[in-house]
This record gives structure tokens, sequence and C-alpha cells, in this order.
């Protein structure tokens, strides 16, 4: 067998869908030292997501989306707990999170929303250790078989892309 012949075995019948850039997610190759939201607000938009920036919280895209403009609010300050929060810090939280909301609406139309925190890692959440609160745009049927049969979320769409629509979409104060 020449290197232009490759065995495949019998066709299933299956399409392929590749998702190599997920193995970074999968090994944790990507993750920074220390924490990626204490990390983020230093870096360049282009490189940490960042959409918007406010004087206690701010607003990036979630690195591995649950759907395309799956945005997270977090405040500068690391702190693991909402009941930590001061009463500016909870304020701010929730006028971030209806600007992304409205921003979200004005850019991509989604049908709903879902909206939440997990409060520790028994909980779902990913980095436990700094709060954040989760906007995630839904539409009918974004629930297909992929995720479900397949393991697999198609994003349409790159996150430098979203990134750039949601910075210009958001009001400036």
């Amino acid at each position: 067998m020449t290197e232009q012949q490759v065995e495949t075995g019998e066709p299933d019948g299956l399409e392929r869908l590749w998702t190599p850039h997920r193995m970074t997610y999968i090994t944790g190759e990507d993750r920074p030292d220390g924490c990626a939201f204490c990390l983020a607000p230093g870096l360049p938009e282009a490189e940490s997501l960042v959409v918007a920036r406010g004087e206690l919280v701010y607003a990036v895209l979630n690195l591995y989306p649950y759907n395309p403009g799956h945005v997270l609010i977090c405040p500068y300050r690391h702190v693991a707990d909402y009941t930590e929060l001061t009463e500016p810090e909870t304020v701010e939280v929730a006028a971030f999170t209806r600007t992304a909301m409205r921003v979200i609406r004005s850019v991509s139309s989604p049908h709903g929303f879902n909206l939440g925190m997990n409060q520790g890692s028994v909980a779902g959440a990913g980095i436990a250790a700094h709060l954040h609160q989760h906007v995630v745009p839904r539409w009918g049927g974004d629930g297909n078989f992929m995720p479900v049969i397949g393991r697999t979320k198609v994003l349409p769409q790159l996150l430098a892309d979203t990134r750039l629509m949601f910075a210009k979409a958001w009001p400036v104060p």
C-alpha cells in the first residue's frame, strides 16, 4: 500500500464534522497559569475576547461557548461566591447582563436566553474560583441531534468575529 492509498474500512453512512480545535479544551493545553478571568482584562481584546469593560465588571465571550454569542459577565475582583459580591458589583453584574441581552438581540436575533451562575465545581462551574454570569443566546432547534447524539456543538461563527460585532454594538456609557 502506498502513502496515497489509505485503508478506510467499510463506509458507515455517517458524515464527519471535524472539530480539532476542541482538543485544546479536552487536553487542557491552552489553560493559562492563574485565573483566566483575572488575566483576561489585562490582555488585548482580540486575544482575551473581552467585549466591554465597566467599572467593576466586564463582558467576555466564552472561549468554549454553548451557543454562538455565549457571553460571560465577570467581576474584576477575584471572588467565588455570589454572596461575596459588593452591592455595587451586584448592580453592575445585573446591568451588564441586561446590556449583553440587548446587544445579542440586536446582533443575532435569538429567540430566548439561558442566564445563570454555576456556584462551585459540583454545580458545573469550570472556573469555580471566579464568579461569572452566563448569558447564552438560544434559538428554536439549537438543541438538535449534534450535541445529543454526536456530542458536538456546531458554531458557525469565529469568536473573533462575534467579539467584534458585540463590541461595536455595546453602548458606550
